[in-house]
């Protein structure tokens, strides 16, 4: 087994070269293995859409295939692999994939709020922040809004979530929480799950108005948070680093804000001041490269979700929707 770690495995090798990974290091059957498509209701478009899923051949290979599970417990969810290819993301040599990146996904220039060739690095280009009229915050006082851009479920009762993703798999809120008690307070409350692809916007925001804490940080791996890892164990999200911060707020009492790591997430950072008050949308940080998620909790009885995100996530249909944009009402 040494010996196919030291000469087959693709990490290893990208690793040794100091270069990033690619797909055509994986081999043919790792690429090709068929995985069932990762689907979401697009609010805006209002069609049922198929992800583009950036990085699929390694996700493919490190979540389904036996030498890939082996270098995902050896190199992959350990924190010095997202470093060592978050540091290749911030030289001056990955500015060259913004553009092809750009045209691959489609994104448009338009909504950043600077020039595509200002950015000195993938990673700056990676957590770039966008024009304020490119994500209006909604207007209305009672409203809750998605905290980021992504794919979202929600769900009116933490306690009673099943089958996410698949069949059988249940959250663990004292361990996500890393506190019984405040996981017995929220138990009743709402959950909403926002899952970021790389292709998105990677800023994230406060989903109403009130006052920050400090954030709290809990250790972990760095498992990667797409559904291609989700479905084989949803206990990433509740392994993997993550940080929570509790908001106060004048009518929906304490807001808990999580962020989750991922594979190749070298930082989250928080560009919020503890303890002044904010605006509902107001930036709360950003992830560097890769994707990731963030988890908002309510207290019970405090919000309704909106009808859409409560119907495709009733049927385990992620919404996507973007920053700004209504999540739930307050009751």
């Amino acid at each position: 087994m040494k010996a196919a770690i030291s000469i087959a495995n693709p990490i290893v090798l990208a690793i040794r070269k100091s270069t990033p990974l690619r797909l055509a290091d994986y081999p043919t059957h790792a690429r090709t293995s068929r995985v069932e498509a990762i689907q979401y209701f697009n609010r805006h478009t209002g069609t049922l859409e198929t992800e583009q899923v950036y990085g699929e051949g390694f996700l493919k290979w490190a979540y389904g295939n036996p030498l890939g599970a082996l270098s995902l417990d050896l190199f992959v969810k350990r924190p010095f692999f997202s470093a060592w290819y978050g540091r290749r993301m911030s030289t001056p040599s990955s500015a060259a994939r913004i553009a092809p990146f750009i045209q691959q996904y489609n994104l448009d220039p338009a909504d950043f709020a600077e020039s595509p060739t200002s950015y000195r690095s993938f990673n700056e280009f990676f957590y770039r922040k966008l024009k304020p009229a490119a994500r209006p915050i909604d207007a209305d006082p009672d409203s809750i809004v998605f905290p980021a851009d992504g794919r979202h479920l929600g769900f009116e009762k933490a306690s009673a979530i099943s089958g996410v993703f698949i069949k059988g798999q249940r959250f663990d809120l004292p361990t996500l929480l890393g506190d019984a008690d405040l996981a017995a307070r929220y138990a009743d409350g709402a959950l909403v799950l926002s899952r970021l692809c790389p292709v998105d916007y990677h800023r994230f925001h406060f989903p109403v108005a009130g006052t920050p804490g400090e954030t709290r940080t809990i250790p972990g791996p760095l498992f990667s948070v797409s559904p291609i890892a989700l479905r084989k164990k949803l206990a990433y999200l509740w392994t993997n680093k993550r940080t929570i911060t509790r908001l106060e707020t004048p009518s929906l009492g304490t807001v808990l804000v999580m962020e989750i790591g991922a594979t190749c997430v070298g930082t989250i950072a928080q560009t919020y001041q503890p303890g002044k008050p904010i605006e509902k949308g107001h930036e709360k940080g950003y992830f560097a490269f890769g994707g990731s998620s963030t988890i908002t909790l309510f207290e019970p009885g405090r919000i309704h979700l909106e009808e859409d995100l409560a119907t495709h996530s009733a049927s385990q249909v992620e919404l996507y929707a973007r920053i700004g944009t209504r999540m739930a009402r307050a009751i």
